[in-house]
């Protein structure tokens, strides 16, 4: 074993170099001298053009926790909350001044609890009222429990003295209550909850409360257990008066939105999150902003029953996003900013730190957007924003008690642009009149509403046909049901069909599913026959199986069809010929596989490419550059998955060629949970082979390389744990007296499981993208070796530092520059992939400077308990040498335990 005197004995060379030589990602760059490392907070924004940025304030450094919601109340003073903590009041410096910003903690006059108020995810002063939306569990240090709360000063002494629970909520945690919001008629609230909140009970519906999974394709629950008792109809909007006591509910379908926003049409916007341990699946749905119109649907369902935003049934988004954590969302009507900033939203993703700029044009009944990356930074945890009396946009980082900082942003201008010039004229189209004209019956039954939107069911605009279905579905089907399955028109009867698929019951199922095969699917578009598909697969859903001789009539009208060359149809259609047995679907099916069809999945397209947020944030995005590395054929894992409920149509050959597959499939990397998704479509795919041949689809599927659990992969090392938040002092004290009895062969495996072996080598095996780590032990002790695995932005080289490109279109590239000639750089994104590079035209950069943030995860050793850090710190040690000086005293241990 080695002594603390023999540690310190070993050489010490420069810090840098330890950061190059631990760190996972480090590229050889031969980039040029001018890019110079950021130095103030402030110098790590990326802001467009014209815009200068204030750091104003740092909560965490004055001990006040990491700050999440804000809002100004009447005075012009900012109110925080604290995430785990209470509320603050703040008094700003006027832009320019050299004052400090005045914070004090906002009590509550009467209240002697530790923490009176706080805990909140959502803040709005209205109604000479502080509302707050709690988000919390009950405990000893704050007992209130989540829900919407009303502070209200009752004395006038500047002081709140009264609270009023408005509403309890059942939920708490980041998929809790969120934001409150003020309507644009400034006489009433609406307030968002995530997916992992109730929905109370309402004393209205917009959206008509009978959610179902509504999916054909096999429901799998998140292997690993995540949402697993979450159902419909996920993250909700409410809508609710200053006394909190009539609630209606506006939409739902939403996975995790923060928060909500309104524009001068008075439309509503919502900014929903992904799921990102589905990065790979084909149900996966990046972060997008949606427009929330009355009684909106927006598909989101637990597992793989998520909706595709192609479902006639529910809208699609204005934008999607990509992949992140959203909490803000911002409309910038009463900021002083150039007038190109006219009709823009502002949209807070908090795991890249960006700001997205969405500038909206009507289109029809709803909205399009161009994209602006309008501010940027790493790392930017942003969590809350607002436009202040000023003009000028305050935003908030910080969240899950990461250091927390309040800027403020303004145009340089700004004086030159009076107040409220940002605001525009309301233009409202003609489709927009009518779809807020037919809205008014989704809160009423009223005989006038199906003569009024019927005609609208054949409407070109999508979220115009959403609308009038919506009016239909409120109406009693009685004063309906005839004249739906009458319609001749073909569009019109898709979705009076598909209205009456959800409001009907199956005694209408044959009648229904006749007058639906009716409509001559040759005269259709693709966009027509993919919504009547959609209303087929609800009605088999809703309905269940037709008899056998309309079932045979079904395929004879689905089956030529199929494979058709649109492959988004071929979704569709696969998903209904399984479900009506169709005997030729498997070995249709098992040929799309084969040929690797292709879908260019046009309606999750993002408007920020995967590769260019993984040098952004480590922690998020190595995630990313592993699954762009080996990228599952999601087309592949829909058809394999669909298989896996077939009971008919199988061959031995069939049944060879496709349980081959998730042997293959298994090579692929995707979210957290994808490993775990694949095996249980193959554990349900096993139940349907002959029980004398199970246990050798079982090996022949790729159950050897599996753990028990199927989650992950058996040559795969799972920390053990239980890991722990370590630091540099704590963890050099741990190991420098302690290496003794070591376990070679568990740090190698560590050494895998910590993503090392990713980006270096280690006696020749391991990777290339980073220095070869062999030579370690011989030249850094363990203390600057720990420093730099548990603090790797401490101490960045410029030669292997990652650089912000900003471009002159206002987007931004961060990537590590490998080389450039007269006219490009040539940078490299992944740092698991070095030789897929990106041109930047030299033309197109505007500026670039180096990334605070270094490639390698912060958190890479945390989750490990203290035997398995010794195990990986003598493996580096030893230089990845077995016979090294450091196991020699726990060779004969291992050999007496059989390690």
């Amino acid at each position: 074993m080695y002594t603390k005197k023999q540690w310190s004995r070993l050489p010490i060379t420069l810090a840098v170099l330890i950061a190059v030589g631990v760190f996972c990602g480090v590229l050889l760059s031969n980039r040029s001298a001018k890019h110079r490392p950021p130095g103030s907070k402030v110098d790590k924004l990326k802001l467009a053009d014209g815009f200068v940025a204030e750091h104003l304030y740092s909560p965490s450094e004055e001990m006040n926790g990491s700050w999440v919601s804000m809002t100004f109340d009447n005075k012009g003073r900012m109110i925080t909350s604290d995430q785990y903590g209470g509320l603050f009041r703040l008094e700003l410096p006027a832009i320019g001044s050299t004052e400090k910003v005045k914070v004090e903690k906002l009590l509550i006059e009467g209240d002697t609890a530790k923490v009176a108020m706080g805990f909140a995810h959502g803040l709005l002063y209205a109604f000479n009222s502080l509302y707050v939306m709690i988000n919390n569990r009950e405990s000893a240090k704050f007992p209130k429990g989540s829900g919407l709360y009303r502070l209200q000063d009752t004395d006038n002494n500047d002081r709140y003295d009264k609270i009023t629970l408005l509403k309890p909520l059942v939920g708490e945690g980041e998929h809790g209550p969120h934001s409150i919001v003020l309507s644009p008629d400034k006489k009433s609230l609406y307030v968002v909850a995530g997916n992992f909140t109730d929905l109370p009970k309402m004393d209205s519906y917009r959206l008509m409360p009978n959610w179902k999974n509504d999916n054909l394709f096999p429901w799998i629950k998140d292997p690993r257990g995540h949402a697993n008792d979450r159902n419909a109809p996920g993250g909700w909007v409410a809508h609710t008066d200053p006394e909190g006591k009539n609630w209606e509910l506006m939409a739902a379908g939403f996975r995790n939105s923060y928060d909500i926003t309104f524009n001068e049409a008075g439309d509503l916007f919502i900014y929903d999150s992904d799921m990102e341990w589905d990065f790979g699946t084909p149900w996966y749905r990046p972060t997008r902003v949606c427009h929330v119109t009355s009684g909106a649907e927006y598909g989101w369902r637990t597992g793989s029953a998520n909706w595709s935003p192609t479902f006639a049934d529910n809208l699609p988004p204005i934008m999607n996003i990509g992949q992140g954590s959203p909490t803000n969302l911002i409309y910038l009507k009463d900021a002083r900013f150039p007038a190109k900033y006219k009709s823009t939203l502002l949209a807070f993703d908090w795991s890249f730190g960006i700001m997205h700029g969405l500038h909206l044009k009507p289109n029809g009944s709803t909205y399009s957007a161009e994209h602006e990356e309008f501010l940027s930074g790493a790392p930017l945890p942003l969590t809350d924003g607002a436009i202040g009396p000023d003009g000028a946009l305050y935003f908030l980082t910080g969240g899950r008690r990461l250091e927390s900082d309040l800027y403020r942003v303004y145009y340089k201008d700004y004086k030159n642009i009076p107040a409220g010039a940002n605001a525009v004229q309301v233009t409202i189209t003609p489709e927009h009149k009518q779809r807020t004209d037919i809205e008014q019956y989704h809160t009423k039954q009223d005989p006038k509403a199906i003569d009024a939107a019927w005609p609208l069911l054949k409407s070109p605009d999508r979220f115009l046909r959403y609308a009038a279905r919506i009016a239909i579905e409120h109406q009693p089907v009685a004063q309906w049901q005839a004249k739906a399955l009458a319609e001749k028109d073909p569009q019109s009867l898709i979705y009076a069909s598909l209205a009456l698929a959800r409001e009907g019951d199956a005694s209408v199922r044959t009648q229904l599913l006749k007058a639906m095969m009716g409509i001559d699917l040759k005269k259709l578009t693709d966009s027509q026959k993919q919504d009547l598909l959609r209303t087929f697969e609800v009605a088999f859903y809703r309905m269940g199986q037709p008899d056998a001789a309309q079932k045979a009539q079904l395929i004879a009208y689905l089956g030529p069809n199929y494979p058709s060359a649109n492959a988004g149809l071929n979704r569709f259609y696969a998903k209904l010929l399984v479900f009506l047995e169709d005997p030729k679907v498997v070995d249709q099916t098992l040929g799309l596989i084969a040929k690797n069809e292709v879908f260019d999945d046009k309606d999750n397209a993002m408007a920020t490419a995967s590769a260019d947020l993984i040098l952004r944030n480590p922690q998020y995005g190595l995630d990313l550059a592993g699954l762009l590395e080996k990228m599952p054929p999601a087309q592949q894992m829909f058809y394999a998955i669909l298989l896996s409920s077939a009971k008919t149509g199988w061959t031995p050959a069939s049944r060879e060629k496709y349980f081959k597959w998730y042997e293959k499939a298994f090579s692929y990397q995707g979210g957290r949970s994808y490993i775990g998704f694949i095996d249980k479509a193959r554990q349900m795919a096993l139940q349907n082979v002959p029980k004398d041949k199970y246990a050798y689809y079982n090996k022949l599927s790729g159950a050897d390389l599996l753990t028990t659990n199927g989650n992950d992969l058996a040559n795969l090392y799972n920390p053990k744990g239980p890991g722990r938040g370590w630091k540099v002092d704590q963890a050099v004290a741990l190991v420098q007296d302690s290496l003794q009895h070591r376990d070679f062969e568990r740090g190698k495996l560590i050494f895998s499981a910590v993503l090392c072996s990713r980006c270096h080598m280690i006696q020749g095996e391991g990777a290339d993208v980073g220095p070869d780590l062999t030579q370690l032990g011989t030249r850094f002790s363990p203390k600057d070796m720990l420093e730099a695995i548990i603090e790797p932005n401490n101490a960045i080289s410029d030669q292997f530092a990652s650089i912000a490109y900003e471009l002159k279109s206002g987007e931004s590239v961060v990537g590590r520059q490998l080389n450039e000639d007269a006219n490009f750089y040539y940078i490299a994104q992944n740092p698991f992939d070095s030789k897929t590079i990106r041109k930047i035209s030299k033309k197109e950069v505007k500026s670039s400077k180096i990334s605070p943030v270094s490639i390698m995860l912060p958190g890479l050793i945390n989750g490990l308990n203290p035997d398995e850090l010794r195990d990986l710190v003598a493996y580096l040690m030893s230089g990845g040498n077995k016979n090294n000086p450091i196991y020699l005293e726990s060779s004969g241990a291992a050999k007496k335990t059989g390690k």
